[in-house]
């Protein structure tokens, strides 16, 4: 009788057994495009800077690795650049970013055109003449000595916003009127005739950063560009920079997903 309850235990018992042995490991869920771009600025260490909003970088970033994806950058540079002309032209509203070591490089002063706005920046063309300064995107080019010392040519990528700035002269240069001395006699950064103008005494190290190919994003909120944009809106390939492929997988574990790895 003894052994009969035994083994009618066990089959109670095998049940269990089965479903506990039978339970999958958590699957590797695909990541979408928004939460790929949230990893890779988050590694970007903004310490004693501007922060660079969230939804620019996103717009710079999808740009940069679409123009990377149709080799129309130096593969051999991982620099992004971008200015942000929403903000005031008194803040330090242009990032160089490193983007295989996640580092900001400078963050400084930037002009924008006479004919675009006083401190804020409100109107664009791509017209030669126009003193407004042109946005989109932009793959650098190579350095010559011009009026304003040494410059880099720039080629602008979005056809109707900024695909004439190499016919305009249209560089990136140093100027005296972008410095904070300037702003405290006059109350605003100086302004160029449409060239994103830096500081003279930062110039040769921006230019040195960012010559020979890499991506120079100028960011303004007019909905009619982001929305027309190719390089904004071209669909996006996360294969596109194989050397920094190990920071965006777009693959993770359902614990890295909920935050608890």
């Amino acid at each position: 009788m003894k052994k009969v309850i035994a083994y009618l235990s066990l089959l109670l018992a095998l049940p269990l057994i089965v479903n506990s042995s039978a339970k999958e490991p958590d699957q590797p869920v695909v990541v979408q495009t928004d939460n790929t771009v949230s990893s890779i600025y988050k590694k970007i260490d903004f310490t004693g800077i501007e922060r660079l909003d969230y939804k620019v970088f996103e717009k710079a970033y999808i740009g940069y690795l679409n123009l990377k994806a149709e080799n129309k950058l130096n593969a051999e540079k991982h620099i992004l650049t971008v200015c942000d002309y929403s903000l005031s032209a008194n803040k330090n509203r242009m990032w160089v970013i490193d983007m295989q070591n996640n580092k900001v490089l400078l963050n400084t002063f930037v002009a924008h055109g006479q004919g675009t706005g006083e401190e804020y920046a409100k109107a664009f063309s791509n017209k030669e003449g126009s003193h407004q300064s042109s946005i989109g995107f932009y793959v650098t080019g190579d350095t010559y000595v011009g009026s304003h010392g040494n410059s880099l040519y720039l080629h602008g990528m979005d056809e109707g916003y900024n695909s004439a700035a190499y016919e305009r002269s249209i560089v990136m240069h140093g100027a005296g009127y972008v410095s904070k001395d300037f702003i405290a006699g006059t109350g605003r950064l100086g302004r160029s005739w449409g060239c994103p103008a830096i500081s003279a005494e930062v110039c040769e190290t921006v230019i040195d950063c960012t010559k020979g190919g890499t991506c120079l994003f100028v960011y303004y909120p007019e909905e009619k560009y982001l929305t027309t944009s190719y390089w904004l809106n071209k669909k996006l390939d996360l294969q596109a920079a194989p050397k920094e492929k190990s920071l965006y997988s777009g693959v993770l574990t359902q614990e890295q997903v909920n935050g608890t790895e």
